[in-house]
Formats: C-alpha cells, sequence, structure tokens
C-alpha cells in the first residue's frame, strides 16, 4: 500500500512537493518542515509523532 503523498501543508496550506521535505503521522496527515517544528513534531489532528515523509525521486 503506498502513502498518500499530499501535496500541500495541512495548517499553512504552502506546497510540499514529493521530492521535498515533508512531515506525515500514522494517518497522512501532511506538514511542512516549518510548521512541524511549531507544532513540536506533535500531529494536531491525532496527537500521533510526525516524521519525515520518504522522498519520491522523479525519474526523467
Amino acid at each position: 500500500m503506498a502513502l498518500e503523498m499530499r501535496s500541500v501543508c495541512e495548517k499553512c496550506n504552502q506546497p510540499v512537493h514529493q521530492e521535498g521535505e515533508a512531515y506525515i503521522c500514522s494517518y497522512e496527515c501532511t506538514f511542512c518542515h516549518d510548521c512541524t517544528k511549531e507544532m513540536n513534531g506533535v500531529c494536531p489532528n491525532c496527537g500521533g509523532e510526525l516524521v519525515i515523509r520518504p522522498r519520491r525521486i522523479r525519474k526523467d
């Protein structure tokens, strides 16, 4: 089962690119680096830990 790679931060609505840095919880809530840092690495939706999302490398 693949992760849902969301394209915007759920807090600030700024873009998070598939090949860029983003953070997710176990429910795939997605946040940018700055918002994750501001929230001390805790998901505001479920209270779970936010961890760095694996990057997908574009295949050209």
